[in-house]
């Protein structure tokens, strides 16, 4: 499990980048180079990394469920994901 401090960063960070999201598009709409390299660096959506929901491990990140692949592997063999089941052939 990531810390708690990590978590809370990438948490931070999003709400960055959602607060200047409108301004960052008008700045780089006007070519205003400039005051865009003002902004907070955290504020970059570039920065924003995906991170499972329950553990905070940021590799293995499936988008369709928002968890890493060994929490989707762990809920998937107990049936706490619906439609999901273990392949056989």
């Amino acid at each position: 499990m990531a810390k708690e401090g990590v978590k809370a960063r990438e948490i931070k960070r999003a709400k960055l980048v959602a607060k200047y999201a409108e301004k960052r598009a008008a700045l780089k709409a006007a070519g205003e180079w400039e005051a865009l390299d003002k902004l907070p660096k955290a504020s970059s959506p570039v920065k924003l990394h995906n991170r499972c929901k329950l553990t905070g491990r940021p590799r293995g990140y499936m988008r369709q469920f928002g968890i890493s692949r060994v929490t989707f592997r762990e809920m998937a063999l107990e049936g706490k994901i619906p439609g999901v089941k273990k392949a056989s052939w």
